[in-house]
This record gives C-alpha cells, structure tokens and sequence, in this order.
C-alpha cells in the first residue's frame, strides 16, 4: 500500500518509489526503481528474487504498482486456445503483479513464470496511471490517471468493461472497499461510488493537495446496534502529498458530515503507509508510516468518532549507522517502507538503497517512544567482488618504447623545458617507490590541474540560469537565483525570463511557499514579481485555473488565519505598552528640588532655639551658669517688647492706608452710580 511514486519534475508527485509487499504473508517485496527495472525480493533472505526489465522501460517508466489478492487463475484467451492444457496446468500459480506506467499502459507480470503475462492498452488511458487497485472478489482491476477517468478492466480478456469520469482534475488514488461493493477515488477531494451504478454515494472535502494514498481501517462499524450495509459507519484515511496530517474519515448515513473526524500528525510527506485493520469496536488500528524524512510512525488508537486534536505518533523508529573512530559520527539510514507482518507484534523494514535495500524484521514489544537502531550497511552498498574485477589490463611497456605526441604526422611537436619536477618522478621511479600520481604525472606536462572557483552568477546570467535550472530541475541552480534579496535584480530576472518558463516557475515557488518560513519569504518576492508582470499572459492561458489551484488553496488557507493574528497582535501591543508604561513609572525617582520660599513661625524660632540651648547645657548647674541664663532671658523679653511697639505701629499705618483706599472706592461708587442713573434717563 505504497504512496505511489510520479515524474521527478512535477512538483506534485507524490515521494518515494512505487513498491508493494506481497499479501501472502509478505514473502516478496516488488519495487520499480527509477531506472524502469522492477525488482523482486525475497523478504525471508534478503535475496534479489526476479528482475524485470519493459520494453519501454525508459520512455515508460513503471508509476504505480498493485498485487493480485491471492492467486488468480489466468483463463485461457482466444489467441491461446492451442495451449489450454498448459493454461489450466499453470494457472494456480500464477501470481500476478500489476504495473502502471507513465504512457497510460498497464502490464501483468507473472512472478512464477518471470514474464510478462498480458498487457492493457486499448481504450484504457492517456495519460499516466497514478493507481491500481485490484478487486479482492472477481479479479477487476481498477485504475486512474491525469487524464480525470478511471477504468475497470476485466484482467481475463485484457479489455475494458467500464470507463467514467472521476474528477474535474487529475484522479490519484482508489481503494475499494471491504465488501467490494463501494470504490473510494480521489483528486483534491474524496467520492465514494457505487461499483454496480458508478454513481457518487458521497463527498468528502479532502486535501489541498493531491491525495496520495487511500485506506479503509475498519470492516465492522463501531456502533453494531444498528443494521450494517456494508459501508456505513466504517473509517478510511487519507495521505496527500505535502501533507503532514493523515486524516480520519467516517462514512455517515447523513450526507450532511464531509470533514475528517480525526487526523494523525508526522513529521514529514508519508510515503508509504501500511496498517491492520480493526475487526471489531474494542480492537485498536494500529498504523505505520514511513515518512520522506527515512522515520517510520507508529500509531494504535481506537477509532471511536470525533477527536479535536492530532493525534501524535507512539514511538518513533530511525536507523543510522555506526560511527567508527573517534570523530565519526553516526549517520541516518533512510526507510524506505514498512509493512505489519501476520502476527501484527512485528515489523518488517526495508531500509537503505533502493537498488540493494535491506530487509529486516523487528520485533515492536519495546514500550519506548523512541527507537534508534543501529546498523552497518557499509557492506551492502558495495560492490560484489566478482563485478569489481575489470578485464582491462595496463600493458607492460619496454624502456626503449618511443610514446608518439598528438600532432601533425610528420612533424614533432614543440617541447617544453624540462621542468625540476621531472627529476623527482625519475628519482621515484629509480628508488622503486610507489608508482607517481596523474597529479604529479600533470604537473610534470606544465598542465594546471587547480579547479578554477566558481564564479557567482552575474547578473545578466540569471534570466539563463532561472531557465536552465527549471528545464533540468536542478536544485543548486535554482537556490542560487532564487535566493537573492535584491529587489531591483529580481524584477530584471522577471522581465527578461521567457514566457514558457513562466508557470515552471509558478510551479517552482508553489513547493517552496510549503517549505521553511524563511524561504517563504524570500518567494513571496518572486511570486509578487511575476503575478505582477505575467499578469497579461498569465490570462491567456486557458487552464490557468487547475494549473494554479494549488497555489491559490495555499494563499487562501494562509489568510485565514490572518484576521485572528492580527487581533492578536493589536492586544498584544496594547499589553506590552501598558506593562513597560507602568514599569517607568515605578522606577523614575522625583528629582530632588530646593524651595523658592520657607515660612517658618517665630515660634518655631524660640522653641529651636531652647532646644539648641538644652543641648548645649551641661547636666551639673552651677550659680552662676543660672544668673547668666537669668540675665539673658531679660534681654530677650525686653526685645520682644520693642518688637511688639514696633507691630503695633505698622498696623497702624497699614489701617491708615486701607481708610484711604475705602474712601477713594466709596467716590468712585458714588461716580458709577451718577453714570448709571444719567443712562436710565436717557
């Protein structure tokens, strides 16, 4: 049940390689590599098995892959009514394997014969087939492709016995259900059909993004109270590429309920998902994902209706390498998928080199949320000691033998001053030391052989390297324009790129708008740029829509969340200046200032200054010290005295002059009086 695997340059392709595990007991494990082989190994051994090579291995490359569910029996076709006692002889064990190709054909492989058992071509599809799902009952076999239909084929003729529209866009998964009456397809969103009408039963919402893998987790309903039909109440998931939620579906009686009732969160693209279905109510799902990352996720839950949060994996497997020395250090060995054996308490592993992977069976009664182990596959990788001797010999070359230069026959070409390197590679030779290096052999010729550094791309060349790099795929090419800051080098990059590079680029900032936030930013740039420029021929395109429907879901799905951000950062600012205002008040300290003016009573004075003299007194009295004291307070009542005359005649002048100024009022009132009666007369 692999994520199937599509073209390298379509940004929407799912990850991973098309590979399968076979149903009985899982003694073989299929795998179609890039190069066009299909491999067959053994699980048990971890011994290459068959190897299948297409016709059209190269032009047509194997997409998807499927098992036949147990043995089919191949009937007899008309082309081979002379050979139907070999049919029937050789038909129980006949184990097929089919392969979906990226030119719209299907081939049957028989692994038991080790050759091609027939072919489905006419009036199937035109496009590439993302996905083949066998029915478990009469042998159909169902496929989709880009070219928005899917098939059913009868595998006994090698014909077509229906053939409807799926989707307005691209179909890229089926599953079919367990009573084999129902078909699950999807492009971006998920339909159920009816296998008997080929009419929709129900919708689901599903993914942003093209949904990789499909799979039912339950043959019972939860609730079994209740009449089953066969469909309703039972669960499937969903994996979509780019996506780190696996999501939950439940098929209702109501066709009101089309989101997903629960998800599963990983830390990268699933690329291939295996799990045990779920018999009964009490029975939990137990699920493996194989992630782009090389970590395999283990989930067991029970699926018992609506969970608002994701639900995180149990434990974690990685596999790394040994570090030998000191200073070496260990190094992650990728998973490249994982399928629950018949006991469902272990896990077979498929690890390393899709060309030479390694197969191990681990055993899942460890309790611990993480496990690390540690292989060496260093052996592995290399090659067989019959495939690393070469036949090609080094002549044995006599002393005397004159070496010819390249040049014009008949002429000898120009010879260079023997350089002092020379005379070391003759001295080497003579003391039978190692035999001298191409390096030294090189510099001996006068030839350089330093690398010259690579030069940054100027900015004329960016134009021709954007469009070099999105014709080729090739990352570093891409990192180096798609990486500048510059604005002003950015819009000329814009201008002077052709237009059929145009939705590449689209296409091209898409996945990596689904990346690290800080390359996010940096796209965000570009996508303005060119949204802004093209904007003319971007509107002639007739499909414009599906071509950018991904990137328009992703803008869409990001605004979302905007308003609420930004009511969040309102209030957050207005606390943040609230706490740093009320911190400065608390922490200014009042300036010390000195008074303009001080009233100090004169009672104030004599008490000050009886204090003062207290304080200088002494505790023993002498007779003299009081006769001194007794004088001093006569002087001070005498001058008090005169202060007092002196206060009584200032308030007298003071009431002298408030007479003076009473009488000058009065006059004056009597003036405004005159003035006011002269006015009533008047």
């Amino acid at each position: 049940m692999a994520a199937g695997g599509g073209s390298v340059a379509d940004p929407l392709s799912p990850s991973g390689v098309p590979c399968a595990f076979s149903p009985q007991s899982q003694a073989y494990f299929a795998l179609a590599s890039t190069d066009g082989h299909l491999r067959v190994w053994e699980t048990a051994n971890n011994r290459l098995h068959q190897e299948y090579v297409p016709s059209a291995h190269l032009s047509g490359t194997c997409t998807c892959l499927a098992w036949a569910p147990g043995r089919l029996q191949a009937k007899e076709t008309p082309q081979r009514k002379k050979r139907k006692s070999e049919a029937i002889g050789t038909s129980n064990q006949t184990d097929l394997l089919a392969l979906g190709t990226a030119v719209g054909s299907i081939l049957l492989y028989s692994t038991v014969k080790g050759e091609l058992h027939s072919k489905l071509i006419s009036g199937g599809h035109d496009s590439k087939v993302n996905c083949i799902q066998w029915h478990q009952d009469n042998g159909y076999l169902y496929s989709c492709s880009d070219d928005k239909h899917i098939v059913e084929w009868n595998t006994q003729t090698c014909k077509v016995k229906c053939k409807w529209k799926g989707d307005n866009s691209s179909v890229s998964s089926l599953c079919i259900s367990p009573d084999g009456k129902m078909l699950l397809s999807a492009g971006r969103t998920i339909k159920l059909w009816v296998l008997e009408t080929k009419e929709v039963y129900r919708h689901f919402t599903g993914h942003a993004t093209p949904v990789s893998s499909l799979l039912f987790t339950t043959i019972r309903p939860p609730n079994e109270s209740q009449p089953f039909d066969g469909i309703t109440g039972l669960y499937f998931l969903s994996g979509a590429v780019h996506d780190r939620l696996l999501n939950v579906w439940q098929v209702r009686s109501e066709n009101k309920e089309k989101n997903a009732v629960m998800s599963f969160t990983v830390t990268d693209e699933p690329v291939y998902i295996d799990l045990t279905l779920s018999e009964n109510k009490e029975e939990p799902v137990k699920l493996a994902v194989v992630c782009k990352d090389g970590q395999v996720h283990l989930f067991e839950h029970i699926l018992n209706g609506y969970c608002k949060k994701p639900l995180t994996s149990s434990c974690t497997i990685q596999i790394a390498t040994p570090g030998k020395g000191k200073k070496a250090t260990a190094k992650p060995i990728p998973i490249l998928a994982a399928g629950f054996c018949s006991d469902k308490m272990s896990l077979l592993l498929v690890y390393g080199n899709w060309f030479q992977p390694t197969i191990e069976r681990v055993a899942l009664n460890s309790k611990e949320a993480h496990m690390c182990l540690v292989r060496d596959i260093s052996n592995c990788w290399a090659p067989k000691v019959e495939t690393a001797i070469t036949k090609v010999r080094t002549p044995v070359m006599n002393a005397e033998a004159k070496v010819l230069v390249p040049g014009i026959p008949g002429h000898q070409a120009a010879i260079k001053p023997a350089l002092p390197q020379t005379e070391e590679i003759e001295n080497k030779r003579k003391l039978g030391e190692n035999e001298v290096s191409i390096e030294e052999r090189l510099g001996a010729l006068d030839i350089d052989t330093r690398k010259e550094k690579d030069d940054l791309p100027q900015t004329n060349s960016f134009p021709v390297l954007l469009a070099q790099g999105l014709e080729s795929n090739d990352f570093e090419m891409l990192n180096k324009v798609l990486q500048t800051r510059n604005l002003n080098l950015i819009k000329r990059t814009v201008l002077r790129m052709p237009l059929h590079a145009v939705i590449p680029l689209l296409q091209e900032l898409t996945k990596r708008l689904q990346g690290h936030p800080n390359s996010a930013v940096l796209m965000v740039q570009w996508l303005k740029c060119v949204l802004t420029v093209h904007a003319s021929y971007l509107s002639t395109l007739p499909d414009l829509v599906p071509q950018l429907g991904t990137l328009y879901q992703l803008m869409e799905s990001r605004v979302k969340t905007f308003q609420k951000l930004s009511h969040l950062h309102g209030k957050l600012i207005l606390l943040i200046t609230q706490v740093t205002a009320s911190e400065k008040t608390k922490g200014t300290t009042c300036p010390a200032q000195k008074a303009k003016l001080v009233y100090e009573e004169e009672s104030s004075e004599e008490e000050s200054d009886d204090e003062i003299a207290d304080k200088d007194s002494d505790d023993n009295w002498d007779e003299e010290d009081e006769e001194e004291k007794e004088s001093i307070k006569d002087e001070d009542v005498d001058e008090e005295n005169e202060e007092e005359d002196e206060d009584a005649e200032e308030k007298d002048e003071e009431n002298g002059e408030d007479r003076d100024v009473a009488s000058e009022k009065e006059l004056n009132g009597d003036s405004d009086l005159d003035l006011e009666n002269e006015s009533e007369e008047e």
